[in-house]
């Protein structure tokens, strides 16, 4: 008995069907409106820091990634609340909470992986076997590069960090 999945259904389809999909989508849609009205009363520089988390029973819930606008924003809450409260949506609003999140930076790359003398010599092992040329040229590229083996200086004089452009010889000074 092998598992075959459902056809796949359209997106139109699937919000027909599913009342739960379709009240997340229209609460997202909701939130960027709100979003909107919110960026159009910060000040520009704000902006980018500051995102709508909740808008529920009259309280607003703003996420501020960075602690300093965090500050600046609590200063300024009567001011934004009254302002937000002139706005249709917000009409009933009754108070602001800030949160800050900072954001995650990505992590930074580390260093590239070492391959081990093993897995060299299977890669030559392996690039003997193959009869197509540019593979097998690739594999004992691959096989060049482990720990405690240099890649041929011919291969890499005169490149760039990418290994694309060509260098300008350098004159020696006689």
């Amino acid at each position: 008995m092998s598992f075959r999945p459902l056809p796949a259904r359209t997106p139109a389809i699937l919000l027909q069907e599913s009342p739960l999909l379709r009240r997340l989508i229209g609460q997202a849609r909701r939130l960027d409106q709100l979003q909107q009205l919110l960026d159009s009363q910060l000040q520009p520089a704000a902006r980018p820091y500051c995102r709508i988390a909740a808008w529920r029973d009259g309280y607003l819930l703003l996420i501020v990634t960075d602690a300093g606008w965090a500050t600046r924003l609590r200063y300024q809450e009567r001011r934004l609340l009254r302002t937000l409260q002139a706005l249709g949506p917000f009409q009933t609003l009754q108070r602001i909470l800030f949160r800050v999140r900072p954001a995650v930076p990505l992590p930074e790359p580390g260093p590239p992986p070492v391959l081990s003398g093993a897995a060299a010599s299977t890669l030559r092992a392996t690039a003997r076997g193959i009869t197509d040329p540019r593979l097998r040229q690739a594999l004992e590229q691959l096989a060049g590069k482990a720990r405690g083996e240099n890649a041929p200086a011919a291969s890499t004089q005169g490149t760039n960090l990418l290994g694309r452009y060509r260098q300008p010889p350098q004159e020696t000074p006689a």
